[in-house]
């Protein structure tokens, strides 16, 4: 049997929080965002961003930037609005959600920018 990695995330200590699957792997390149952005549109799902406080990430409640770009499937589009929500909150988390009509539901959510730890 294989060794099972734990991951010592603590409330105490902001810099080890996990937000969610990817939160566990090295941070992504500008390209492997750009391919993950790619896929949401390719599936025919919503693109929305949201961002908050890094101590607020652990909160259900983030705020949405703009509204959700609706049928959006220009890559390129939704690349500029992720750098223009982290540009206006530099210092909050910034997530990419891909919205699935048919399950009316999140099929993708991710944080693109981490913001600074307190």
């Amino acid at each position: 049997m294989s060794t099972i990695q734990d991951y010592p995330s603590r409330l105490s200590d902001p810099a080890s929080r996990k937000m969610g699957t990817f939160s566990y792997l090295p941070e992504m390149t500008p390209d492997q965002t750009r391919k993950q952005v790619q896929w949401i549109v390719d599936n025919g799902w919503n693109p929305a961003i949201e961002h908050t406080e890094p101590e607020n990430a652990s909160d259900y409640y983030w705020y949405m930037w703009k509204l959700p770009m609706f049928g959006e499937t220009d890559v390129d589009a939704i690349l500029a609005e992720l750098d223009a929500c982290h540009t206006a909150n530099p210092k909050h988390h910034v997530r990419l959600l891909g919205y699935d009509n048919f399950t009316q539901g999140q099929g993708a959510n991710m944080v693109v920018y981490r913001g600074d730890m307190v």
